[in-house]
């Protein structure tokens, strides 16, 4: 059965935020900022099993390893803390980003779900863990493991494989590359939708995965809906599909973005996050620095920061009872897209309007709903970054050899942001840092994975974007307006863009610069 967007109640209960006076701000001004200290001291209802069974599943693919952690002592010194670990996703399960985790983990359960079984490291058809919710079926029925060559892209299953699926989803970069990989690797097929401003070189690189993919003249959020409109005409069973002759298959929604209704596959994804966190709790125990102090997340639809505060927020497995303050957990999105900020500033989803940014993979408008209420609960602040930031952060780490593309440098500038600067001392006193503090920086990207901002002299731009200096800057770029809900009709006419937007497993291993 399709998992799609039902046609009732479409409603997606993220209410519009109105337009801002606020007008001009100053580098770090109310809109850009929003704390709240008690966040640490939440407890997560439950701590599920899943996460554990799909650290268990990535541990076991064959090209399994995990990412760096590097420790930078110059950033330590500059944002005046102990310790300054970034966790590089330049390279993982052979893409540049960290999304082939929610991706490979979400399409192993989906087609567990379809056939019973699915193929392990080895290739042999295993049952699905029972901790994982999925009842394990009758054995061959598996689907090839990921990791081996699966045929052409397109033609199908592997011998004794089940109809092949058509999995579908929109993306703003990332998430449309990690889908379309893991579905040719087990021989299924992909549509993706591409939202408005993704680089050329990143959509290439969906379509080389052997995806038929579909340009959208919009925002994210149209693409989504765009995508859930897909799967809607496709119908369901083999030979329904658009007419195209090439979705002539069983059609699923992989979206990382949660609503009413369609929560379990965003569920999935989240869960398949978990491991990256795993990561870092060995690699940090293994350089001597324990627990971290902040944890720095860049945020689009918020589905990362669920698996943040899920893993930082659990119960204790002994008691079930809180586990005591845990680290800060700070969200960075680009001021063009801070939808997971005027949510948390309003105390409501909300949805709001979005505008060009370099950190394209985080330009989204509405927080998942799944996400939301753990963003709510758990996120100790959240932080909008400009432009000017991001590409200083991102020519940083590169200069101390950690390849990294704009939305994976955000988690850098907004950790400057919120420690340096005035009031820095009552944001730092907000996260609870002394300068003995152990910072984690999420750097989810690598250079290859969203080539914006690399060369900005191909796009008739100056190094700064717009002419700006690097320096932290006010910007109105980001008003809040009256946005459609992502999933509602959109009568509005779209202009297309004329052009592109703007311009391993040891904590201390050397500085590569490893591609997909």
């Amino acid at each position: 059965m399709n998992e799609i967007f039902p046609p009732v109640a479409i409603n997606t209960e993220a209410p519009l935020a109105p337009a801002h006076p606020d007008g001009a701000r100053g580098p770090l001004g109310p809109a850009s900022w929003y704390a709240r200290p008690a966040a640490r001291h939440w407890t997560a209802p439950t701590a599920p099993p899943a996460p554990t069974a799909a650290y268990a599943f990535h541990v076991a693919l064959p090209d399994y390893a995990p990412t760096r952690l590097v420790e930078l002592p110059s950033l330590a010194a500059e944002l005046g803390v102990g310790r300054v670990f970034v966790k590089d996703e330049s390279s993982r399960l052979g893409l540049p980003a960290f999304k082939a985790l929610g991706a490979s983990w979400a399409l192993h359960r989906v087609l567990a779900e379809r056939g019973g079984a699915t193929a392990g490291a080895t290739g042999a058809a295993e049952p699905v863990d029972a901790e994982a919710g999925v009842a394990a079926g009758p054995a061959g029925a598996g689907y090839g493991p990921i990791g081996a060559a699966a045929g052409p892209a397109g033609t199908g299953a592997v011998a004794g494989a089940a109809e092949p699926v058509t999995f579908v989803t929109a993306t703003d970069g990332n998430h449309g590359r990690a889908v379309a990989r893991i579905a040719r690797l087990l021989g299924q097929r992909a549509h993706v939708f591409v939202s408005r401003g993704v680089h050329p070189e990143a959509v290439a690189a969906i379509e080389g995965e052997g995806a038929r993919v579909t340009r959208v003249a919009g925002p994210y959020d149209l693409a989504v809906r765009e995508a859930a409109r897909a799967v809607e005409d496709a119908g369901d069973g083999p030979g329904a599909g658009s007419g195209s002759g090439r979705e002539a298959s069983p059609t699923v929604l992989v979206q990382d973005s949660g609503r009413p209704g369609y929560e379990r596959i965003p569920g999935w994804i989240v869960e398949g996050y978990a491991t990256l966190f795993a990561e870092i709790d060995a690699q940090l125990a293994a350089a001597g620095a324990g627990a971290p102090d902040l944890v720095a997340i860049p945020v689009g639809v918020g589905s990362l920061a669920q698996a943040a505060v899920t893993h930082y927020r659990a119960p204790a497995p002994d008691t079930g009872a809180g586990a005591g303050p845990g680290p800060a957990l700070l969200a960075v999105e680009p001021e063009a897209a801070a939808c997971v900020l005027e949510s948390l500033r309003r105390g409501e989803r909300v949805s709001v309007a979005t505008g060009d940014t370099a950190m394209a993979g985080l330009n989204c408008g509405t927080p998942s709903s799944l996400a939301w209420p753990a963003l709510r609960a758990g996120l100790d602040a959240a932080v909008a970054v400009s432009e000017a930031r991001a590409a200083r952060a991102v020519r940083d780490l590169a200069a101390l050899g950690v390849p990294s593309g704009p939305c994976g440098a955000a988690s850098l500038a907004g950790v400057r942001a919120a420690l340096t600067g005035d009031g820095a001392a009552d944001r730092r006193a907000a996260l609870g840092l002394g300068p003995t503090a152990t910072l984690v920086l999420l750097s989810t990207e690598g250079p290859a994975a969203n080539p914006h901002g690399q060369d900005p002299s191909a796009h008739g731009e100056s190094a700064e974007p717009h002419g700006q200096s690097a320096e932290p800057h006010g910007s109105d770029a980001n008003a809040y307006s009256q946005t459609p809900d992502p999933y509602e009709p959109d009568t509005r006419h779209h202009e297309p863009d004329s052009h592109p937007y703007g311009p391993g497993s040891t904590p201390h291993g050397p500085a590569t610069h490893p591609e997909a």
